[in-house]
């Protein structure tokens, strides 16, 4: 189940909230009972080592690049 980021508004806390992806723009309450809360945009973290995301070494691609060029 998606978890999702909520920042109060009034305390300036924030929490989570554990729910299905169907609820996702539901409104949350504040632990410490606030409702003036604001879902925060977050970012999926990437699985894997950084070699997996990182761009190939060398030349290559594009006419001048890859040799093509005389």
């Amino acid at each position: 189940m998606p978890t999702y980021e909520f920042r109060c508004r009034e305390c300036s806390g924030t929490f989570e909230v554990k729910r299905p992806m169907s609820a996702a723009s539901d409104p949350a309450r504040c632990p410490a009972g606030h409702e003036d809360t604001v879902k925060l945009l977050t970012t999926v973290g990437l699985a894997g080592s950084a070699s997996a995301v990182a761009a190939p070494a060398g030349g290559g691609g594009g006419c001048c690049g890859g040799g093509c060029c005389g």
